[in-house]
């Protein structure tokens, strides 16, 4: 019993024990109080936290349903909290997207690892990019319950990328489509950038200018333009002066082309000095400033050779007209002199000395290109026979003139003072290529090229043709040389030299008279000038030769004559008067006209001037053509040039004769005339 009894003492110890369990509860309820307090005011903070977030973050859970969502996300798809939470991607996006969506979270439920996505979503209408970070969310036993999301709008910063990368691409463009190279360069001397289109220019790629550095560029500078450029760039780099200079550089295939380089300034960056700028290829415009530069010579040489023209032309016609009445009145005294007296060779002397100086005249005119062309029939050997003289000395004495004729040639048609100057012109040629000694050989000979030759030899023309050859042994021509021979203006002499026109002019007689000519040539070898003029197949025309042709007699036909020169038209008048014509006189063309009214009977043939005071010789034939249509007509004058030519050749229908003239020449024109040929 005594055991049983719980005794005063022991009572109080459980009492105090009880009282410091009721105090320890007491103080575990206030230590509840204020942990929920804290956790409250905590779970307060977070969500504070979570909904000042500048971008969308959200929780879902593994059915892909909401559980929060921040103000930014609400805010950016334009839905109410409310409209978020507890539904899923269904009700916000498109099926589309919202599919998409849901096999990366599930890929994440499965997988337990964090993802990284970029969503382009349409948000409110407008396309969207997102870069998403989705995060798996673990229970107390570690299993995933959930996913939290952070998502980044990049849909400016995408387009401003997007925006940039174009840009860049445009300038790219730009930079390697335009003609000209951009280039930058520091004051180290490395090229630092150069558009990729310097290789169509320069022939190296970047990478090899980049390698290289200035070093490559400034080596091939041609050496008369590198100092100034170093003077420019130096300047430009130290002293921030433009840059602007032509220079000539050497390609990578070792052809040089001009450059044009401008630099608007300089720039520093990390204490380093830097400049860009742009050059241009203008090696084309160059060449067309040379060629330009070139055809002023040419033209102010062409204007000195048109000048010299127009004093020969007019010493020629001065000389023509006293030359006129010597010839005239020598042949009209060779008639009232008996042959066996001595003053019959002192006149045929004085005839032949006027004679030739009459063909002086006819190659002063053919220099000036101012005589009238004239095709007669010709014998080809014999009429070079006759310039053999001539030649042997205008080549001079220590080159040997060979002349190799084939006998028996069909005749030509042409002007022979055309002929004249070709042979003068390959002489001139044939002697400044000869250095010394040498030897030129001149030969004919008949050819004939048929159809089948003509297919294979395209340079030729078909049909019956003779051939006059010209070679010389001197230095010859390159193919380069050949090929510009024929061009006006072209010569390979110095300046002061030669003025280019000679061999112009011989393919241009050639050519006019249905000719073509060939030229071979090797240098060191000579060279062989080959002309083929067609035959003249008009069998009823045949040149005489010497003097033995019959005078032509008048039939006592009245004939006008009008020259300004007195001493001329008394001439004219005594000549025609001996061969039995009537013959009326006119100083003048006003005279002449005044005349035809007075006379009463018939004027079968108007021989006139071409040049006189008043009126030209051609208008004074139309003025008096249109009373009496059947008047013939014949023109002369000591040079002519184009005012009764066309395009250098006489019209059709129109006589002419060169003063100064023979008897039996006027003699022969006029009847032609009259028998209307």
């Amino acid at each position: 019993m005594k055991n049983e009894k719980k005794t005063k003492e022991q009572l109080l110890n459980e009492v105090e024990k009880l009282n410091a369990k009721i105090a320890r509860l007491m103080e575990f309820k206030n230590n509840c109080k204020k942990g929920g307090e804290l956790l409250l005011e905590r779970e307060e903070r977070l969500l504070a936290l979570f909904n000042a977030a500048p971008d969308p973050v959200f929780i879902k859970d593994t059915n892909g349903r909401y559980l929060e969502a921040n103000s930014a996300f609400a805010t950016l798809f334009g839905l109410p909290i409310e409209r978020i939470v507890g539904n899923t991607d269904d009700n916000i996006f498109t099926p589309k997207e919202a599919e998409k969506i849901r096999i990366i979270d599930q890929k994440l439920f499965h997988g337990g690892e964090s993802i990284k996505t970029e969503d382009h979503l349409i948000v409110q209408g407008e396309p969207h990019v997102f870069k998403t970070r989705k995060i798996p969310l673990h229970d107390a036993q570690g299993k995933i319950t959930s996913l939290c999301g952070f998502a980044e709008d990049v849909t400016e910063e995408m387009r401003a990328r997007k925006a940039l990368k174009e840009s860049e691409e445009r300038y790219r463009s730009l930079i390697e489509n335009i003609p000209d190279v951009s280039w930058t360069t520091n004051s180290k001397g490395h090229t630092i950038f150069i558009s990729p289109n310097v290789e169509r220019i320069y022939g190296y790629t970047t990478e090899e200018i980049y390698e290289e550095g200035n070093k490559l560029w400034f080596e091939r500078i041609h050496p008369d333009d590198i100092n100034k450029l170093k003077t420019a760039f130096n300047e430009l780099l130290e002293k921030g002066i433009p840059l602007y200079i032509e220079y000539r550089i050497k390609r990578k295939d070792g052809k040089w082309i001009w450059l044009l380089d401008k630099s608007i300034g300089t720039y520093e960056r990390d204490g380093i000095t830097y400049a860009d700028g742009i050059f241009s290829d203008i090696s084309n415009r160059k060449r067309v400033e040379e060629d330009h530069k070139q055809l002023q010579v040419q033209f102010a040489q062409a204007q000195k050779m048109e000048s010299v023209g127009r004093l020969a032309g007019g010493v020629a016609q001065d000389f023509n007209n006293i030359l006129s009445v010597i010839i005239g009145r020598t042949e009209l005294a060779l008639t009232k002199v008996d042959p066996s007296q001595p003053l019959h060779n002192d006149l045929r002397e004085i005839l032949k000395s006027a004679k030739r100086s009459a063909e002086i005249i006819q190659r002063l005119l053919a220099f000036a290109r101012k005589q009238t062309i004239m095709p007669r029939v010709l014998d080809l050997n014999y009429t070079l026979e006759g310039m053999l003289k001539m030649l042997w000395r205008l080549i001079g004495e220590d080159i040997d003139l060979a002349w190799l004729p084939e006998s028996d040639l069909r005749p030509v048609k042409m002007d022979p003072t055309q002929l004249d100057q070709i042979l003068a012109n390959l002489c001139v040629n044939a002697r400044d290529a000869i250095a010394g000694v040498g030897k030129i050989t001149i030969e004919t000979a008949s050819v004939t090229f048929d159809e089948d030759y003509y297919a294979e030899h395209l340079d030729y023309v078909p049909g019956e043709f003779i051939l006059l050859a010209f070679s010389d042994d001197g230095c010859g021509m390159d193919k380069n040389t050949q090929d510009k021979i024929f061009e006006p203006f072209f010569t390979t002499k110095e300046m002061g030299k030669g003025t280019g026109f000679g061999l112009s002019t011989l393919y241009g007689i050639v050519k006019q008279n249905n000719g073509f000519v060939n030229v071979y040539s090797e240098q060191g070898k000579g060279t062989t000038f080959k002309i083929y003029l067609p035959i003249h197949t008009d069998q009823n025309v045949k040149e005489l030769k010497g003097n033995d042709a019959p005078i032509y007699k008048g039939r006592g036909e009245m004939l006008l004559v009008v020259e300004d020169e007195t001493s001329i038209l008394e001439l004219i008048e005594t000549m025609l008067d001996s061969l039995g014509y009537r013959v009326l006189t006119a100083r003048t063309p006003a005279e002449a006209l005044d005349l035809v009214v007075k006379h009463t009977g018939e004027i079968s043939m108007l021989i006139t001037d071409v040049v006189m005071p008043e009126m030209n010789g051609r208008e004074l034939a139309e003025r008096l053509q249109s009373s009496h249509p059947k008047l013939k007509c014949l023109y002369m004058s000591g040079y002519t040039a184009n005012i009764i030519a066309h395009r250098g050749i006489l019209d059709q229908g129109v006589s002419f004769i060169q003063k100064p003239f023979l008897m039996k020449d006027l003699a022969e024109k006029v009847r032609m005339t009259l028998n209307g040929k």
